[in-house]
């Protein structure tokens, strides 16, 4: 289903305030994170930082590439794409998403779908394969929490960029990622919630100390309308950083009651 606002609100406090900060000085690593209120408009964010490595969250930013190019030329989306994108989306399929990279255009064609739609501060990873870096490179392309919202707001609201019938798709594939990758922005969600989510983990290094940990998605559920995205660095194992941003949308949830 595609989203629409919901009745404005009074405005919430902010659910990135005191209680969030305060939970993640007791955590390792640099977390940045972002949440967007549909019913009333207002953007919170909370920590500072450097953009952080996309890992498998850029996987949204390749399917609005690749729908948006094909809005533009008039044509839908052949079979093999559709097939492509369902495995790059709902089980984050790494081959799939390598593919569909190389047929938009690689960095070149995401670079030119972000400036179109107001990313600022992402930048596409000029390789694939990386010199000593062993996953797709396409992973090491850098964002910020603030662009990952305005990619998740496209979904959200008609634009020039993509259909509604496209913003429909998209939703439906984050809607149903695997059980097995349902973390991170789905938090404290209670299970009749909707949630759309595309999660990303990569090690930064071989020795697997030094975990990328990435959440972005959208929330609707008893009066709460909102997107959120995070992004975690140093974290020293993959699970420290799903427990670190579980826990940051548990609070956001309650926050925004």
């Amino acid at each position: 289903m595609t989203p629409s606002p919901s009745p404005r609100a009074a405005m919430p406090t902010s659910p990135l305030g005191v209680t969030a900060r305060s939970y993640l000085a007791t955590r390792s690593g640099a977390v940045l994170a972002a949440v967007y209120d549909v019913r009333t408009g207002q953007t919170w964010s909370l920590g500072r930082g450097k953009p952080q490595a996309e890992a498998s969250i850029v996987k949204l930013d390749i399917l609005e590439t690749l729908l948006a190019q094909h809005r533009a030329d008039g044509t839908v989306l052949p079979l093999d794409d559709l097939s492509l994108a369902q495995a790059m989306i709902e089980d984050s399929d790494n081959d799939a998403a390598t593919s569909l990279w190389d047929d938009v255009g690689g960095a070149q064609g995401i670079s030119s779908f972000n400036a179109s739609v107001g990313l600022a501060d992402t930048v596409p990873s000029a390789c694939v394969d990386c010199p000593g870096f062993p996953w797709p490179g396409w992973g090491l392309t850098t964002t910020t929490p603030a662009d990952q919202i305005a990619l998740l707001r496209e979904l959200l609201r008609p634009n020039a960029q993509l259909t509604d019938a496209q913003r429909t798709y998209a939703l439906g594939l984050m809607e149903n990622v695997t059980e097995s990758q349902r973390w991170g922005v789905t938090g404290g969600v209670p299970p009749r919630a909707e949630v759309a989510v595309k999660n990303g983990w990569l090690p930064l290094t071989s020795a697997d100390d030094d975990w990328q940990i990435n959440s972005i998605g959208w929330v609707s559920s008893d009066g709460r309308n909102y997107v959120m995205a995070v992004l975690s660095t140093g974290n020293p194992t993959e699970q420290y950083g799903i427990d670190t941003i579980d826990q940051l949308s548990a609070m956001v949830w309650d926050q925004l009651r």
